[in-house]
């Protein structure tokens, strides 16, 4: 009797057959969906660790009764799903970490003061999503945008009276497209230089897809305002403003904490630096602008066990005013840990897809009979959106696709940066809606809010893959490369 055997030189052993490479990723949707019908969109985060998990050991059964079990190819695989995705577990413990920090200082009631007194409720969508849209251009980064300024927009909106998802959907919607359209993007710089694209004609080209995308979704937050009913926000801001004051010390100097992290942006210190030094400066600030605070969430005697709780665990506020005390409410490195979980499962899936070679043939049969110009551009936004809910992280995904396009793409003597774009526009700002994804998981614990229900109102984000489309329908390959040429 012929034995399976348990490891074979890298790449000789056989590939899966496509029906047997899909029924991974049927297993999870179908798993996930059926959550959702049973038990509501929210409970998806609940059980997305324990149906990745059974959907990667799926994946390793099929790839050991099919015979296409290389352990060396399914280690490369893990290792390289491993190298994208684990640089984003600190990231997430010191967001965490500045979250809860900037709050029990006082920078982000300060913000919410400022916000409810200075800006009009009517366009509080627009105003939201045009600043973290430059926000986000400036610092190339829609993680430290959503996880700063967005948290304080939250706040407000809520005030304010707006549904928690059409706030959090013109955070992401503006936070993402100056992340897709700055030089200091790390997505913007894989996405060109992976497809050999310079990077300014990259964002160049990238304007035809993402300012029409953007000016509909500031459309529909616009006419949101105007139909939302903030006739509540006197009363009840009023009382919120009263509260605040009454827990913090309202200082514009707090935003000092704020400011010095984005002049370090400013000069390219590293991501986790930054992070690290904005944390410090928000346990400084509470020793300087709150001192009465340790008191109210702790107990007398020294503050440092405090410092060491709100760092760690839940913290919250019992006044009696359940608005303020959900809004002024942390979670610590604790609230975070669920997120790194989900991450790591994901990195799993994503490795396991990898290394059996199931992603490598789903990935021929999406490429196989392509030959026109609307279906290689349809391919790519629909593998896009595969690869994010495969591998669950969009660099990963980015250079997935790029590989596998840039030969079809050059065969049939189409532009570079069709291609760049065409994978920015399906897997940069969409990677975000799928509850599972990195980014997905991170911005809904940030926020506070759960993917499925942002989702409908990030505008911006589901649009720019139909952009991209529309232009592959409407406007002819010799137009389109006379654009490329031209640089508009």
């Amino acid at each position: 009797m012929n034995k399976i055997p348990s490891s074979s030189p890298a790449g000789t052993a056989k590939s899966p057959r496509l029906c047997i490479a899909l029924l991974p990723v049927v297993f999870l949707l179908g798993c996930l969906i059926s959550i959702m019908v049973a038990k509501g969109s929210d409970a998806v985060f609940d059980y997305s660790h324990w149906t990745l998990l059974a959907a990667s050991a799926l994946a390793l059964v099929l790839a050991l009764v099919s015979r296409s079990l290389d352990l060396k190819r399914l280690a490369s695989g893990l290792r390289r799903s491993a190298t994208q995705i684990l640089p984003a577990v600190p990231l997430l413990i010191l967001i965490a970490m500045i979250a809860a920090t900037w709050l029990w200082s006082g920078v982000v009631p300060t913000l919410i003061e400022y916000g409810i007194r200075l800006l009009n409720p009517t366009f509080f969508l627009v105003v939201t999503c045009l600043v973290c849209a430059v926000v986000s251009v400036l610092t190339g980064s829609s993680w430290t945008t959503i996880a700063t300024i967005g948290v304080a927009f939250i706040g407000i909106g809520r005030i304010m009276g707006y549904q928690e998802g059409w706030i959090a959907g013109a955070i992401i919607s503006g936070a993402y497209f100056g992340d897709k359209v700055s030089p200091l993007s790390d997505t913007t710089v894989i996405a060109s230089s992976s497809c050999g694209v310079d990077l300014f004609d990259h964002i160049r080209f990238l304007m035809l897809t993402a300012i029409p995308a953007l000016l509909v979704a500031i459309a529909v937050y616009f006419g949101v305002g105007l139909i939302t009913d903030t006739s509540v926000v006197g009363s009840r801001s009023a009382e919120i403003l009263d509260m605040i004051h009454s827990v913090f010390v309202i200082t514009p100097w707090t935003l000092l904490i704020p400011a010095v992290v984005l002049i370090m942006i400013a000069f390219r210190v590293r991501t986790l630096i930054t992070l690290a030094v904005g944390s410090l400066l928000g346990v400084v600030g509470m020793f300087i602008f709150q001192p009465g605070i340790f008191q109210m969430i702790g107990s007398a005697g020294s503050p440092v066990p405090v410092v060491f709780k709100v760092l760690w665990s839940e913290t919250a506020l019992s006044t009696g005013m359940p608005v303020f005390d959900d809004l002024m409410s942390t979670g610590g490195i604790t609230g975070m840990l669920p997120t790194v979980m989900l991450v790591l499962c994901a990195m799993l899936f994503g490795g396991v897809m990898l290394g059996t070679g199931m992603l490598a043939v789903i990935a021929g049969a999406f490429t196989a009979r392509l030959s026109r110009r609307r279906s290689i551009v349809g391919a790519t936004v629909g593998s896009g959106l595969f690869l994010n809910a495969c591998t669950a992280d969009q660099y990963l995904s980015i250079i997935i696709g790029s590989n596998m396009y840039r030969d079809v793409y050059g065969r049939y003597s189409l532009p570079p940066k069709l291609l760049s774009r065409t994978l920015e526009d399906s897997i940069s700002v969409t990677s975000v809606l799928i509850p599972w994804n990195s980014c997905g998981v991170t911005q809904s614990t940030v926020l506070g809010v759960a993917t499925l229900v942002y989702l409908p109102f990030c505008i911006f984000n589901y649009l720019s893959p139909i952009m991209t489309l529309m232009r592959a329908w409407r406007v002819s390959e010799k137009n389109e490369t006379r654009q490329v040429l031209s640089g508009s």
